[in-house]
């Protein structure tokens, strides 16, 4: 199966390396994006820019694709689900949910100078990074790629109901299935309160189980496949 990987803010295809080497192992296909303004030196890239990224991605595969958004990425996840519904087989949120049509991508931290710098380790604090270390939190923020404003500001669309039918699951890193259901029937998360088909994985990690946890969470994703 075919397995298109879109990682959060500040990080490009690498993210994925240790996931996409146990997919493979597996017998799958991983496709690690890295996105316009995230990792090919752009600061003028769109969120726009993006999205045709990844439905260049979608288009690319000869039958239909898992479609993975970490965290910010959830919400080009569900675009690709809304853009080409057919081909889309499932969608794995890690960490995150979709936003609904018309509201900004990920605007979450300051811009500086074109770009939402990594805004350092405070907003993260307790379960989102528990889990790595301080070697691993160096390694991290040297590496962290600012976000063009152009993505962080940029507006979602969705336009086809079809997404509603795609499978989703939701994989629950720093938060319970039990929380993420709560915010779901809460109203909190519209868009996956209209889809049809949500299930839940858990995972003991932080908000970057792809670093921490790359084989369970290969495991998860892989799950999907022959669901």
């Amino acid at each position: 199966m075919d397995i298109l990987l879109i990682a959060g803010l500040w990080l490009d295809g690498s993210a994925w390396d240790d996931v996409a080497s146990a997919l493979r192992s597996q017998g799958h296909r991983p496709v690690p994006l890295t996105l316009p303004g995230q990792g090919d030196g752009s600061v003028s890239a769109t969120l726009d820019d993006q999205v045709a990224a990844v439905l260049d991605a979608v288009d690319a595969v000869p039958g239909k694709a898992v479609v993975v958004g970490h965290s910010a990425a959830c919400s080009l996840a569900w675009i690709a689900a809304d853009a080409r519904p057919g081909k889309v087989s499932a969608v794995v949120l890690i960490g995150g949910f979709p936003v609904a049509d018309g509201r900004t991508y990920a605007d979450f931290f300051d811009l500086t100078d074109g770009v939402m710098p990594f805004p350092g380790w405070t907003p993260f604090e307790g379960p989102d990074s528990a889990d790595l270390d301080e070697e691993a939190r160096a390694a991290f923020a040297a590496a962290a790629i600012p976000v063009p404003a152009g993505v962080a500001t940029g507006v979602v669309r969705l336009t086809d109901e079809r997404r509603f039918q795609v499978p989703v699951v939701v994989v629950c890193p720093e938060f319970t299935p039990a929380q993420a259901k709560e915010w779901i029937d809460a109203g909190d998360v519209p868009e996956l309160a209209k889809a049809r088909h949500v299930d839940y994985a858990d995972i003991d990690s932080g908000h970057w189980p792809m670093h921490t946890r790359p084989g369970e969470l290969a495991r998860l994703i892989a799950a999907t496949t022959t669901a």
